[in-house]
């Protein structure tokens, strides 16, 4: 029998493996291409998707980001406030998170790990903890998972949409 753990792990597992195969082997070119006007890159939207994972994950372990406890915060030197996680912010924010490939797929690696080791030491009873009251009804742990979860994969399709028009687009 599958326990709820594994699978999270296994979903949480497929967001790293299509982020792995949609960034493999571009170039910054790619990374930072926007199929329109005020369209989110690639980069962005990989960025963004791990900044939520990492900030949300965070928060219900009562754990530091791998944002910052890790220094990738330092290391992506981006011009805006060293917590954000790109809710909200406009095309030319979005634009500035033009980071090598290498820097983040780093970043991806280290928080897909942080969050497995997290999930693996949950049981099915942990998810019933009310981890939110600001809304009605409160958001357990459960539900905030799963919306992390979905959250990642709704961008990580949108990076491969884009990557595929990248891909096809008329020089």
């Amino acid at each position: 029998m599958t326990t709820t753990s594994e699978l999270l792990v296994d979903g949480f597992g497929r967001v790293h493996e299509t982020v792995h195969g949609v960034l493999k082997g571009l170039s910054l070119d790619a990374l930072t291409f926007r199929p329109g006007n005020g369209a989110n890159p690639i980069g962005w939207l990989v960025w963004h998707l791990t900044r939520v994972q990492d900030d949300h994950v965070a928060d219900v372990a009562g754990s530091e980001q791998q944002w910052t406890a890790e220094g990738w915060d330092v290391r992506f030197a981006l011009p805006f406030d060293r917590l954000e996680t790109g809710y909200g912010q406009d095309a030319e924010d979005a634009a500035a998170v033009a980071v090598e490939l290498d820097l983040l797929l780093g970043y991806h690696d280290a928080v897909h790990a942080s969050t497995v080791a997290y999930l693996r030491g949950l049981g099915d009873p942990d998810l019933d903890r009310v981890v939110d009251t600001r809304w009605d009804p409160h958001v357990t742990l459960a539900v905030r998972l799963v919306s992390v979860l979905a959250d990642d994969l709704e961008h990580v399709g949108q990076a491969a949409y884009v990557r595929g028009l990248f891909e096809r687009r008329d020089d």
